[in-house]
């Protein structure tokens, strides 16, 4: 890719790593997040950052195996910025001391301003008391030489602290995070007015890049697209239809499973608009009776995905094979990929996507989407000209409404959900609401309750409304409609749809929920 000014965040384990790459980005700035071990000097210096920030982590400084950063870093003349335990890290490395015992200060927290130094300059005033958000148990006791103090809290005497010489600075509290009103000024103060970015990162510049290496590692070979329909592989299909025309076979695998309507959009999409070659099987038939008695949520997950994958490869055989699979791989499925701690994580639940690679694979693989976030996909399919329906949709799992419907799936149940839900969407869409909410949904319930329709008794299915808001799905708030929007979404629901009698509102944020039912 073209030279950008370029900003390295070493990961040291935060959960919210990703979101210091996302205010970067936003200020057009482009970065990447490598796991504090796996940035070797000479690594580092052929990527040509023009600073370093270390990221937040669960560790404790004060213990002997604690992560630290390559001492090298210490000797390239680069700018850094150390969030929270990249602060702790940052002073002890550097001669300073962190101890454990004192206060802890987790969430919201008023730092008192005062000094000046660059990170503040234009946001904080000396005397200001300002809103910022900690989450930290250990805290530094002693400075090392040549830092000052800006920022102090209660329980973080050095919140903020400069050393200006070296272009060295370090916040206790979590400037990437909403939470810190002006943390993203912050950074960007770090970025634009410390190190010298111009902002010079684009989704335009992105697209004619992305061409270029899209061209560069096909050649002349045939590549093969995996198509769902979300925002992920759509996206890809049309950037990699761009980079290599007729080269290009999108398949399709229905599993009968989707939305009302959503495959024939999908059909229509890319066929008629985009004139992409696309091959539609319907494996519905399949996919529902092997589903037919299994109520395991994590059994339904493989067997759509093991499906899937025999489907796509029943299908690519007929076409003859080709040189390169194409994959809508984000930038989260890479920093993931990869644990800052080298420890293991808890599995929740398998994730949504369907599918992965048949063992033996002979294929290459393209992933034009390695570099963004889902937001920047969103931005990069608008580039291309593509529909606001398809780039503004909101999440859809791979398995689609099979974890949608806990208990045994079935054609009936499929089609009585996809009614609820086209009603839900459609008063959504009506109401103003659906790009202010990340993701809404209806889930069939396992469950039959009475009620009255008329003069009769009913004995009828229930079903639950589920929205909520977030910015990445790692973390999610229900959506608070008013009550004479649910008294409406229900009344349409119970009138509309034959079969369910009951309607209910789901209000569990996530954690301690998850955002999808299975």
């Amino acid at each position: 890719m073209t030279q950008h000014d370029r900003i390295l965040i070493l990961d040291f384990g935060s959960q919210v790593t990703q979101l210091i790459a996302r205010r970067l980005r936003e200020t057009g700035v482009y970065c990447e997040v490598w796991p504090y071990n796996a940035a070797a000097p000479e690594r580092i210096r052929a990527f040509s950052p023009r600073g370093i920030i270390f990221s937040g982590g669960p560790a404790s400084v004060t213990e002997g195996e604690s992560p630290r950063a390559p001492a090298e870093v210490f000797d390239m003349g680069l700018p850094i910025l150390g969030i929270c335990y990249g602060q702790q890290t940052l002073a002890a490395q550097l001669g300073g001391t962190v101890e454990g015992g004192h206060a802890a200060e987790f969430g919201r927290a008023v730092v008192t301003v005062t000094g000046e130094c660059a990170l503040t300059q234009g946001l904080w005033a000396k005397g200001n008391k300002e809103t910022v958000w900690m989450s930290h148990g250990d805290r530094i006791t002693v400075l090392p030489a040549g830092f000052r103090v800006v920022a102090e809290s209660e329980g973080a005497p050095f919140a903020l602290i400069a050393d200006e010489s070296r272009h060295y600075y370090g916040t206790m509290f979590h400037p990437e995070v909403v939470h810190t009103p002006h943390g993203a000024a912050l950074l960007k103060n770090f970025t634009h007015g410390v190190c010298g970015c111009t902002g010079d990162w684009t989704m335009a510049g992105f697209r004619a890049e992305a061409i270029a290496r899209i061209r560069a590692q096909v050649g002349q070979g045939r590549v093969i697209c995996g198509l769902s329909g979300g925002v992920d592989s759509s996206v890809a299909a049309v950037l990699l239809h761009e980079a290599v025309g007729d080269q290009l076979t999108c398949i399709y695998v229905d599993h009968g499973l989707m939305r009302a309507g959503e495959s024939e959009q999908v059909v229509k999409t890319f066929r008629d608009r985009f004139n992409i070659t696309l091959v539609h099987r319907d494996a519905s038939d399949l996919f529902l009776g092997q589903l037919s008695g299994v109520t395991d949520p994590e059994q339904k997950r493989k067997i759509i995905g093991r499906l899937f994958i025999e489907v796509f490869e029943e299908e690519q055989n007929k076409l003859g094979g080709a040189d390169f699979l194409a994959q809508g791989t984000l930038y989260p499925d890479v920093i993931e990929s990869v644990s800052a701690t080298g420890g293991p994580s808890v599995t929740i639940k398998s994730h949504h996507n369907v599918g992965g690679l048949p063992e033996g694979m002979r294929m290459k693989l393209v992933e034009p989407l390695r570099e963004l976030f889902k937001d920047e996909v969103r931005v990069l399919g608008r580039e291309l000209g593509m529909p606001e329906e398809i780039v503004g949709r909101h999440p859809f799992p791979g398995p689609g409404l099979a974890i949608r419907i806990p208990g045994e799936v079935t054609r009936e149940k499929a089609d009585l959900l996809r009614k609820v839900d086209t009603v839900y969407l459609e008063e959504i869409r009506n109401a103003g609401l659906y790009d202010a909410i990340w993701q809404a949904f209806a889930v069939l319930l396992p469950v039959r309750t009475v009620g009255v329709m008329g003069d009769g008794r009913t004995y009828d299915m229930a079903c639950a409304l589920r929205a909520v808001t977030s910015t990445d799905g790692m973390t999610a708030e229900f959506y608070p409609f008013d009550m004479g929007f649910l008294g409406r979404v229900a009344n349409r629901i119970v009138n509309e749809v034959r079969g369910v009698n009951r309607v209910t509102y789901d209000i569990t944020s996530k954690p301690p929920g998850t955002i999808e039912w299975e």
